[in-house]
């Protein structure tokens, strides 16, 4: 259990936020800070599986700003695992698992990300209960307090 003084310590970040994901050349993405999800998930499209110098690996394309299919940003990175998470409409999806860099202000600190076509969503990308334990509280009612509020 945590103390009042590691609860007084952490910052504070609203329900919605722009973050950076440097590893996969993503500089600014929108993303819902969703307590009730315990996983973080990435909107992913053209999901491709190789091998890298024997690592099984995955290459994927992003579109990192909302309603705007004309930018894509194309990542690579290490397969960690590949695992079921159920969806929001409650069912189960095999979703494959990276760890990348995440950025909010100054704070950087790794996560799992599972990739999975988020279109018909409202956030490119979504980050869970895993991704922010131990680093922020989250103010339900207030957005953008780490970011620009500016919608892209």
């Amino acid at each position: 259990m945590e103390s009042q003084t590691e609860k007084t310590i952490l910052p504070v970040i609203g329900w919605r936020e722009f973050l950076s994901l440097p590893e996969l050349g993503i500089d600014k993405i929108k993303a819902k800070i969703d307590t009730g999800a315990r996983s973080s998930a990435l909107h992913a499209f053209d999901i491709e599986h190789f091998e890298r110098d024997g690592v099984p690996s995955v290459r994927f394309k992003v579109h990192p700003e909302q309603r705007n299919g004309n930018v894509t940003a194309i990542a690579e990175a290490p397969l960690l695992d590949e695992r079921h998470v159920r969806n929001s409409g409650g069912q189960t999806q095999m979703r494959p698992v990276i760890q990348t860099t995440i950025g909010l202000g100054e704070r950087r600190w790794a996560i799992e990300l599972t990739l999975t076509n988020r279109d018909a969503m409202g956030f490119r990308m979504l980050l869970g209960r895993q991704g922010i334990r131990r680093q922020f509280w989250v103010d339900a009612g207030r957005s953008f307090l780490w970011s620009s509020g500016k919608e892209v």
